[in-house]
């Protein structure tokens, strides 16, 4: 198995990807390590990976609160042995349906903020103890919310001209 031995954190681990993600880490044989809000949500997905022979663990974090961030990779690393894999799928608030012309500045700014501040926090964290141990992998992804709906459709076209067309 490609991960045996290792420890994977993934945050926003009850979300679609971060579910998904920690599953096929598991099935690799990492022990996950499942961070996020909810911690029922976060217990589900845990049962989950339990139920079919994976070792994982949950914690309530909130990645936008660096002192939470930090002390929970602190605590993965000194009890699991280090953290080998961060996987930051956590969801960024993203406004959908709201014309952009309509849109207040704070709606379009709070999911960069929220996308860029729990990147670097989780990242930074994580490799604090990747650095001492050697090695590590981080990986992210920025599209927590792929959907295309008939109103993201419509907000397409509100931007163009009344002449052009879709």
């Amino acid at each position: 198995m490609l991960l045996e031995g290792k420890n994977a954190v993934v945050y926003g681990g009850a979300g679609p990807v971060g579910r998904a993600v920690a599953g096929a880490f598991a099935r690799e044989g990492a022990r996950v390590f499942l961070a996020g809000r909810t911690l029922a949500a976060l217990d589900e997905v845990a049962a989950e990976i339990a139920g079919a022979g994976g070792a994982v663990e949950t914690a309530p974090v909130d990645t936008l609160d660096e002192r939470a961030v930090d002390e929970h990779a602190d605590a993965v690393a000194a009890g699991a042995g280090g953290i080998d894999v961060a996987f930051n799928a956590i969801g960024h608030g993203d406004v959908h349906g709201a014309p952009l012309l309509e849109m207040a500045y704070e709606d379009f700014a709070r999911p960069i903020v929220t996308a860029m501040r729990s990147q670097f926090l989780t990242t930074r964290a994580a490799a604090r103890h990747m650095v001492r141990q050697g090695s590590g992998v981080v990986m992210a992804i920025t599209a927590a919310t792929p959907m295309i709906t008939p109103r993201a459709v419509s907000i397409e076209r509100s931007l163009l001209p009344r002449s052009a067309s879709m």
